[in-house]
């Protein structure tokens, strides 16, 4: 006989994702936040009412896609050449400090015991590292007054790249998985598929360049998009071995500067994703979450982690915003404004664990880094930086990563 127990089950997630979202909005904290403590709450960590299944599994791999997907089409690609190469090297220091600091904090703590998989393990750790997620610094600096300004605009371009280029390293270490397979056919595939992205990417832009000019009488656009970005994860995870998540966001970004259509899949998708994948996406991270595995070696782990996470973004960002000749004090505002890992550090460690480079007592220490990232770092932003209007203030428009 089948079961309906999973609509009792997606029930109880929706009302405490947005219960608890509501409640960490109040004390001015982001709604994931509150939806992955709801997970928490619900798994076997707590109430144990909510066990992972295929059913969760494959509605919260619906939510992810969405959610790159949509981080696609938010990008600003004016934005991108404006910043252009200091956005590239401070997010190349962003991307490779951390993903060294990374892998080395786990050899400290995980020493090599013949695991086959233990350099990729390890690899890992820094690849969720390197993630950004600067929708809070958004709000901070546009309350600050800095949005427009020089760093503010170096922050969201360099937030940009860091992306693209995390998505990169992201593939390549998941292609590395099988020991059999060789690095350069791995690189081969990647090129292979970018390849495919150009030729795709040149098609699907002009034929919704058209549709967009009549999407009032077109308002099926959306269904074509979405279509269009679950087309191109399926084509990039089974022919190419590229991480679902890959092909989504580059659908968005295929589509992302032709306005009119952007805008309407936009807003339908966000109502998509906010009625039912994304918080069911969020609160598996936290029912993934085993508290129990909490050890103290463990725990000193998490807060190695923790201070990695922030030093390495800092640390890389504000040097790759010095070399680009900012002063040492916007440097270093910079690198706070990196430091927030959100959703995108999440969506990175369910792809390791899928993989199974991310063992479930690593779940605790990355969602430890993700909420104390995402609720210091505009708390840093504001005790170090100095409110008030930018000097050389640029118009520009925000991009929610």
């Amino acid at each position: 006989m089948q079961s309906y127990e999973f609509l009792l089950v997606i029930a109880i997630i929706l009302l405490s994702t947005k219960l608890l979202g509501l409640i960490s909005e109040r004390v001015h904290m982001p709604q994931v936040v509150g939806a992955l403590l709801a997970g928490i709450i619900l798994g076997p960590s707590v109430l144990g009412l909510v066990e992972e299944t295929d059913f969760l599994l494959k509605t919260s791999e619906i939510g992810v896609i969405i959610l790159m997907f949509m981080a696609g089409l938010d990008t600003d690609l004016d934005e991108l050449k404006k910043t252009g190469l200091a956005s590239f090297v401070i997010a190349l220091c962003g991307v490779l400090v951390p993903l060294a600091a990374g892998t080395g904090l786990f050899y400290v703590f995980f020493p090599d015991a013949g695991d086959p998989l233990h350099f990729l393990k390890a690899l890992f750790i820094g690849v969720v590292l390197t993630a950004t997620s600067v929708s809070i610094t958004v709000e901070t600096l546009r309350e600050m007054g800095k949005l427009k300004g020089k760093v503010g605009t170096a922050i969201l371009g360099a937030a940009i790249i860091d992306d693209i280029m995390g998505i990169i390293v992201l593939t390549v270490v998941s292609g590395m998985t099988d020991p059999s397979v060789k690095i350069s056919a791995v690189l081969l595939r990647i090129v292979a598929f970018f390849v495919l992205l150009g030729v795709v990417g040149f098609v699907m832009h002009k034929l919704f360049s058209q549709l967009s000019s009549t999407w009032h009488q077109h308002r099926r656009i959306a269904i074509y998009g979405f279509s269009f970005c679950l087309i191109l994860s399926f084509v990039a995870e089974h022919y190419f071995g590229i991480a679902d998540i890959t092909g989504a966001y580059f659908a968005g970004l295929i589509l992302c500067n032709i306005m009119e259509a952007r805008e309407y899949i936009n807003k339908k998708m966000t109502v998509l994703g906010y009625m039912i994948f994304s918080p069911i996406f969020f609160a598996s991270i936290g029912i993934k979450t085993e508290l129990s595995g909490l050890t103290g070696s463990l725990i000193i782990f998490s807060a190695a982690l923790l201070l990695v996470a922030i030093v390495t973004k800092i640390i890389g960002c504000g040097l790759g915003a010095k070399l680009m000749g900012f002063s040492l004090q916007d440097s270093f505002s910079v690198g706070l404004g990196m430091v927030s890992r959100g959703e995108v550090a999440l969506i990175v460690a369910q792809k390791g664990a899928q993989a199974g480079l991310i063992d479930s007592h690593l779940f605790p220490p990355i969602v430890l880094v993700v909420i104390v990232t995402t609720l210091i770092t505009p708390i840093l932003l504001k005790m170090f930086m100095k409110d008030g209007s930018d000097e050389s203030a640029v118009a520009l428009k925000t991009t929610h990563i």
